[in-house]
């Protein structure tokens, strides 16, 4: 499973209603999109599906995010992170710290 945690380090808060795009990259197959819940989390971002080992690109919405937020000058449009899943046995928790300028990721646990 992958799960993520998007927070909004402009406001000190959980980002709300971030679209996420899973996809895993051997064909480029699309597993679909969802929103982060009010906590900024979306505990199964493959929606159910079933991971296989292989490559994943993640895509966090950051442009349109602000945008609703009424942000007029916004520099990054999209986060995207290529991610290795090896071990299907464990959980991926793959958090988000986001602003308009900057994006920092990391392997959380």
């Amino acid at each position: 499973m992958i799960s993520t945690h998007v927070l909004d380090t402009t406001r000190g808060l959980p980002a709300a209603g971030v679209t996420v795009t899973l996809w895993r990259l051997d064909g480029k197959v699309p597993l679909g999109s969802q929103q982060t819940d009010r906590d900024g989390r979306i505990g199964d971002v493959a929606a159910g599906q079933a991971l296989e080992r292989g490559s994943y690109r993640m895509a966090f919405d950051v442009g349109a995010y602000y945008r609703g937020k009424g942000e007029a000058d916004i520099f990054l449009q999209r986060m995207t992170l290529d991610i290795e899943i090896n071990d299907l046995s464990r959980r991926y928790h793959i958090p988000l710290l986001m602003s308009p300028y900057s994006c920092v990721s990391y392997r959380g646990s």
